[in-house]
């Protein structure tokens, strides 16, 4: 992809006739970005990189973590799955209507198919963090390391 654009940023540079046979490596550059974006949802939530605040709920008792956090998974399971339906359809309707991608020349359905996998993808990582074969919660600070600063890495003692 960085190659790709690399090769883009220099075709423009020559310029001329030259530069138009290469018009398509943006937008091939720009669907590729978008498909990364989306597959990698599911992943970013498995290693607890989506933002969340923690701080109240890691000073909760662990009986009422674990049903909050069930219930977090429950309204994200629920979230992407209505995500990718929309998007199922939106992608349904794109591809009645004919629409194509202008330098590539690809069904723009296929381009919205983006979301519909990355938020299927997403619901699996919330359904199997649900049922507990997936514990994305591994990391979380324990009630007891809240009050303890030295467990803490961006901290310094004096």
């Amino acid at each position: 992809m960085v190659s790709l654009f690399f090769l883009s940023i220099i075709t423009r540079e020559i310029g001329g006739t030259f530069a138009s046979k290469f018009a398509w490596i943006e937008e091939a550059v720009r669907l590729m970005n978008i498909f990364l974006v989306f597959f990698a949802l599911g992943l970013a939530l498995e290693r607890g990189r989506h933002v969340g605040i923690d701080t109240v709920r890691s000073m909760m008792p662990d009986r009422v973590r674990r049903i909050i956090l069930k219930l977090v998974d429950v309204t994200g399971l629920a979230f992407s799955i209505y995500v990718a339906f929309i998007g199922y359809g939106l992608v349904k309707f794109v591809l009645m209507t004919g629409q194509r991608s202008p330098t590539l020349d690809i069904p723009m359905g296929w381009i919205y198919m983006a979301p519909v996998i990355g938020f299927s993808l997403l619901g699996l990582r919330y359904a199997l963090s649900l049922v507990g074969v997936l514990d994305r919660f591994k990391h979380m600070p324990d009630r007891d390391d809240v009050s303890d600063a030295k467990n803490f890495p961006d901290t310094k003692e004096n």
